[in-house]
């Protein structure tokens, strides 16, 4: 069944569409030479930073030169600030808040460098697998749950003992969070691959008890090379013609990309979600339409053999065999380096993994050829210039008006709703731009499209919908994976339904960050975010859809106002 895609993207020579980018290619059910079954490529592809000065097309954008304008008015408003505070205090900052977030440090360090280590026993988890000391379904499962939640909660319970500041609170919870869904993708992957070996181990004891039949496993192989040749050959003179033939081969992939198999039921549910959303936001994410049909040579899954005997003219034979090499291939990346499972079940393999700035755990990604050590010094000069600028912003224009009980809500987001926004703006470019990049220069990463285009996406959004997807492609992309796809693939669930567990469980853990932070039970954010729901089934009235400047701003109103709103209910109720 073919899906339909938004006629707003245009095709790359990729195979492809080209929009602003998604991080996720999935292509559509194919059928691969050697199977008759179904399955589909989830594919990472190599992309540079919006913002990286290598990047041909942004370099090219009209409205590039805003970007300078913005750091040069940002520096000459900092500037100003700090003159004044020379001017009237003898200094450019009172350091107050370096005081309170530099408050046990070293214990902060410590802890979070044990928080990463322990980790790492997620290695000797997927050595269990692999060896079958346990099995993932249920044992390994319930497993992996306990030792997630354990993770949190000994988090969770450090920080109300240490009785931190927010900063800290929110750091090592929010570090705690990424740590657990690193874990849950790499040791659902790998319980993932242990199944299909299990699976593909079955499937190789009934076809070898199927050659019995035959005269045996050496006589099956034999016939199947005979049988393959007289198909050859009544090919090479026409008497069997490949028209009407079912579509079949490897589907084309963007060049230097890292694919990975998946099941037709959750790539399904993968393309359906993101067919949905190039729909209704014109085509402003990612849907690789990657055809199928005739495989080019350049990217044909030459590494991959199937087994001898999908060639023997028994079709029972036949059948198995494909079955066998269909779930053989699972087992193995695309290349460059086709690494087979278990072969990735090392430390050196998950510390890597830590490293790389993704969520979603693959086999193989797609790497970069050396570590540009400037670029890495350009990242981290930038992280900490714009932490600077941060810093001024909130000591100077966001700590003074904390708000109390008898404050005036209306002069409080007057005074604090383009503070915060300026705020959040750095805080987003150190994240995302300058953190995330440096490691994926270590890391040797090449994806690195960690949220979406700067102008025609991003900073275009006109829902909450849209906004919630483009700007942190990381925990987006995990969402989709590990929560949105199994619901839909694994339980039956309707997409709407799916959309709303996934933003219930959003909510739950953005209130739960909160709750540690404020160290009060109050819900507001969770309430606004479960009311997201309903603005954004609103968002999809065709009415309401064709006005994008209205929708636009109506969002950047709600963000201004919401910042200051959660402040002054958090911190004054």
């Amino acid at each position: 069944m073919s899906h339909p895609t938004s006629t707003a993207v245009s095709r790359t020579n990729s195979g492809g569409y080209k929009t602003s980018g998604g991080t996720l290619y999935v292509s559509k059910p194919y059928r691969s030479k050697s199977s008759k079954t179904l399955r589909a490529l989830i594919t990472f592809a190599p992309r540079k930073s919006h913002f990286d000065s290598t990047n041909e097309l942004s370099g090219e954008n009209e409205f590039r030169g805003f970007f300078s304008l913005f750091w040069i008015s940002i520096f000459i408003f900092t500037v100003r600030v700090y003159v004044r505070g020379i001017e009237s205090n003898g200094r450019p900052l009172n350091l107050a808040f370096a005081t309170m977030f530099s408050q046990d440090l070293l214990t902060l360090a410590i802890s979070d460098a044990v928080l990463v280590l322990s980790t790492s026993l997620c290695v000797p988890f997927a050595f269990a697998l692999h060896k079958r000391w346990i099995n993932y379904y249920w044992t390994g499962l319930v497993l992996q749950h306990i030792y997630q939640t354990a993770v949190l909660v000994a988090a969770i319970t450090w920080t109300f003992n240490r009785k931190w500041p927010w900063v800290q609170s929110g750091f090592l919870t929010l570090h705690s969070l990424v740590m657990i869904m690193k874990m849950h993708s790499y040791m659902s992957v790998n319980g993932h691959l242990q199944q299909s070996e299990m699976q593909s181990e079955l499937v190789l004891r009934k076809l070898r008890r199927a050659t019995d039949s035959v005269g045996g496993w050496e006589a099956a192989l034999r016939d199947a090379k005979v049988h393959q040749m007289e198909a050859k050959a009544a090919v090479d003179i026409g008497v069997l013609s490949p028209e009407g033939t079912p579509i079949a081969g490897t589907p084309n992939v963007p060049e230097d990309s890292t694919s990975s198999y998946t099941d037709v039921a959750t790539a399904n549910a993968l393309r359906r979600r993101l067919a949905e959303v190039s729909q209704t936001t014109e085509g402003n994410i990612s849907v690789a339409k990657i055809q199928t049909g005739k495989t080019s040579e350049t990217h044909t899954d030459t590494h991959f053999v199937p087994h001898g005997l999908v060639d023997h003219p028994d079709e029972q034979i036949s059948e198995l065999a494909r079955e066998y090499s269909d779930l053989q291939s699972e087992l193995t990346s695309l290349g460059p380096l086709h690494v087979t499972w278990p072969n990735n079940i090392t430390l050196e393999n998950f510390v890597i993994y830590q490293l790389m700035p993704t969520l979603v755990y693959e086999l193989e990604y797609p790497r970069t050829e050396r570590i540009r050590t400037i670029y890495v010094f350009e990242k981290t000069a930038a992280t900490f210039g714009t932490f600077a600028l941060l810093y001024t912003v909130t000591e100077t224009f966001i700590l003074p008006y904390t708000p109390t009980y008898n404050s005036s809500i209306l002069r409080l987001l007057l005074d604090l709703a383009l503070p915060f926004m300026i705020a959040y703006l750095l805080l987003f470019f150190i994240i995302f731009e300058c953190i995330c990049n440096a490691f994926a220069e270590l890391s040797f990463f090449a994806d690195r499209q960690f949220y979406e285009d700067w102008v025609s996406s991003r900073w275009n959004s006109t829902s909450w919908d849209e906004f919630s997807r483009k700007w942190n492609k990381p925990v987006h992309t995990f969402l989709l994976r590990h929560v949105y796809a199994p619901t839909v693939s694994g339980y039956g669930v309707s997409k709407t339904r799916a959309m709303f567990l996934t933003f219930l469980l959003s909510a739950c853990v953005h209130e739960l960050v909160m709750v540690i932070v404020t160290k009060k039970f109050r819900f507001y954010l969770f309430v606004l975010q479960i009311v997201q729901l309903p603005m954004i089934f609103i968002s999809r009235i065709p009415a309401v859809k064709r006005n994008r400047l209205l929708g636009n701003i109506v969002f950047w109103l709600g963000l201004y106002a919401g910042f200051p709103l959660l402040c002054v209910a958090y911190v004054a109720y």
